[in-house]
């Protein structure tokens, strides 16, 4: 029942269970320390006391190297870019979600794009997801939301849709919708 509404917690976790919980989280998947911080909060009382016990979790957690945003946020752009064959802005969009740091989000995505050819990943994408080449304009501008949505820039987009011969008038059309509309740069 995904719409469940969270139990009451009637005692508040002391430290050795607030990382015992903590552990049990990471094992089922990473997570940044914003995740992580955002589900113990649940688990103990509202109070300083609580956000000390916090504070002593992650810092054993980052002793041990079970928690580290840099590994995530390295970890997580290489997954996106291989499996899903996403766009660098869609990333650093996810990253900036899950609660990494802007700046640790810029020099991962600078390392992990730098020698990535753009195109080359937007029409991976594409063939992943069984898309043809577009027959009239309303598929046109469905591809191009599609990449779009997959953090792929304009400039990559049309380029895209001219080499698939979509005529110019439904570029300049699709061109004067994501100028009103904008593309989030």
């Amino acid at each position: 029942m995904p719409f469940a509404r969270p139990k009451k917690n009637a005692d508040p976790l002391d430290e050795p269970a607030l990382h015992e919980f903590a552990v049990k989280a990471l094992g089922r998947r990473m997570r940044t320390v914003a995740e992580l911080t955002r589900l113990m909060k649940q688990k103990v009382e509202r109070e300083p006391s609580g956000q000390t016990k916090i504070d002593a979790v992650l810092a054993r957690l980052k002793e041990y190297g079970y928690l580290n945003d840099a590994d995530y946020a390295a970890n997580y752009t290489r997954m996106r870019q291989e499996n899903a064959s996403l766009g660098k802005r869609r990333v650093q969009q996810d990253l900036a979600v899950k609660g990494v740091q802007s700046e640790l989000i810029k020099t991962t995505l600078e390392a992990a794009y730098q020698d990535v050819n753009e195109e080359a990943l937007a029409r991976r994408h594409l063939e992943r997801k069984g898309v043809k080449q577009p027959a009239n304009d309303k598929e046109a501008a469905r591809v191009m939301r599609m990449l779009v949505r997959a953090g792929f820039s304009t400039g990559v987009i049309f380029k895209i849709l001219k080499s698939w011969k979509v005529e110019d008038e439904a570029l300049a059309a699709l061109e004067n919708i994501e100028e009103t509309h904008g593309d989030g740069e």
